[in-house]
Parts: structure tokens; C-alpha cells; sequence
């Protein structure tokens, strides 16, 4: 069994060291918690635990603590896909719910997986999600003062279950100050992506993910059976042709985790029943 998780991506946390701080913290009781959670349950089951602890912490950005759009308001994306049935659901620009991966659970047994905006919103209330402002104090002076910087954060995790299974989710807040119906990557399989191979979730800019298929071709060129770290080589040798901004975490079906980033400031954590690694 083993887990990974990610935090996106946290420029402050190179200049704030009590920001920095807190972030570990946090990743390490997260992983740990959802290594946890994992002996007893399917990896399906634990990345989407994984995700709403993270979702519920404000120092990430998703659920709590999600960005503000152009227009004031807050809108998050989801999803989560099975490596065993192939199957995946999202949410995108879902508004006012504290957790988007659970809507996201939710939408995995209807024909219709993947919803957006007002039909997302909808199918929450309508499914007894209670109305939720994600919104906290920073993140509207941050709006105010637009203040770019802190923008590009997105939490994941890839986990890997006693049987062998592979699962991925991922859920952002968004880059913060986009134009209003912006789609990022992480409800999609470019950013999202598992199969009985390999699990990924990716953090970045959502267009540069999208336009390299990032996620799905590093998973693709683990099923064709090219060794994982070779696979992201390639992968990210090709985002680096567009000068993309990316990071992605990933486990493959024996067992290997591996992670990679276009500039080291990804934070992550991962557990695998003996080691612990906190990174940045």
C-alpha cells in the first residue's frame, strides 16, 4: 500500500518559513490519516478522503480557501477516476459546496459524470449538499489587492490499495482572478488520470496541462510499458516545448512513486507504510 498527495504549487512558501512550515504539517498528517484510512479501505475510497482533508484545510487552494474568480466569486473543479473500472467523474465551476470531490463521488454512479457550472451546482443541492462559502478573509484581500502571486494551487492524490488498485483525485479552487467559465485541467483527464498501470494528478497551469495531455500520456506510456520515471521524462520534455508550468504526482502497478515538477516548488508528501517524504 502506498499513498501520495500534493499541495500545488505555493510561492510564499519559498519567502514565509511559518507558511512553509504549516504546509508540511499539514501534508504530513494528511498522508498519514489517509494511510490510515487505506488499510481499511479501497484506494478509490482513500483519494477521495485524501482530497477532502485537504479540501477542508484553508491553507490549500480547494474547498476552503479556494481562490476568487474575476468576477468575486468562487468556483471549483473536481474529479476522481477508478484505475480499475476506467471509470470517471468531475465537477467544474461547481459554486457554494465545502467539498467538490464528494460531488464528485456522487456523480461516479449516474450515466452522466461530468457536470458543470449551474447543472453542478444543482445536482449538489438536489443530492442534500448543503449550501457552503468556501470563501476566507485572505483570499478576499488577495482579490482586492490583486495579488496574482499567490495563485496556481490545486491538491491531489494517487493511492495504491492492498489489492493492487490504482485510484486518482484532484480539486482546485482555480488560479484566482481568471475570466469567469475558465475550465482548468483538474477535471479532466489531462490532470486527472488511472488505470490498472498507473495513477497521476497533476497541479499547474490548467491550459499548459490540457494542450500536453500531461497526465494521460505519462499514465499511457506506463501502460505501453515504459518504466514511470522515463515516462515523466519524456512527458515533461514535451511540456518544457510550450513552456509549460506544471507538477504531477504519480504511483505506477509495482508499486513506484515518483514526482516531477517545471519548477521546484511543488509541495507533496508520501507514505508508504515505512517512509515519510515532505517536499518543499
Amino acid at each position: 500500500m502506498k499513498i501520495i498527495i500534493h499541495g500545488g504549487f505555493f510561492s510564499e512558501s519559498s519567502t514565509n518559513a511559518e507558511t512553509k512550515l504549516a504546509k508540511q504539517d499539514a501534508l504530513k498528517r494528511i498522508v498519514m490519516q489517509s494511510y490510515d484510512f487505506l488499510k481499511t479501505h479501497t484506494a478509490w475510497e482513500t483519494v477521495i478522503y485524501a482530497v477532502s482533508l485537504l479540501e477542508d484545510d484553508a491553507l490549500f487552494n480547494a474547498g476552503t480557501g479556494s481562490q476568487i474568480q474575476g468576477d468575486g466569486k468562487i468556483r471549483m473543479s473536481a474529479a476522481v477516476m477508478d484505475g480499475v473500472t476506467q471509470k470517471f467523474s468531475g465537477v467544474i465551476n461547481i459554486e457554494n459546496v465545502k467539498n467538490p470531490i464528494r460531488v464528485a463521488e456522487k456523480l461516479f454512479g449516474y450515466d452522466d459524470r461530468v457536470l458543470g457550472g449551474e447543472g453542478a451546482t444543482n445536482f449538489a443541492r438536489e443530492n442534500s449538499f448543503a449550501f457552503y462559502n468556501p470563501e476566507i478573509p485572505q483570499r478576499r484581500q488577495e482579490y482586492e489587492a490583486k495579488l496574482a502571486a499567490a495563485g496556481k494551487g490545486t491538491v491531489g492524490c494517487v493511492a495504491l490499495d492492498s489489492n493492487g488498485k490504482l485510484a486518482a483525485a484532484t480539486s482546485t479552487g482555480g488560479k484566482g482572478f481568471e475570466m469567469p467559465g475558465r475550465i482548468s485541467d483538474s477535471a479532466t483527464t489531462a490532470g486527472n488520470f488511472a488505470n490498472a498501470f498507473c495513477g497521476a494528478s497533476s497541479t499547474g497551469v490548467g491550459e499548459d496541462i490540457v494542450s500536453t495531455a500531461l497526465v494521460t500520456k505519462i499514465v499511457t506510456r506506463v501502460t505501453d510499458g515504459m518504466a514511470i520515471a522515463d515516462a515523466f521524462s519524456k512527458s515533461f520534455a514535451e511540456l518544457k516545448t510550450i513552456d509549460g508550468f506544471a507538477g504531477v504526482i504519480a504511483i505506477d502497478h509495482n508499486g513506484n512513486m515518483f514526482h516531477d515538477d517545471s519548477h521546484p516548488s511543488m509541495v507533496f508528501a508520501a507514505f508508504d507504510g515505512d517512509s515519510l517524504t515532505v517536499f518543499n
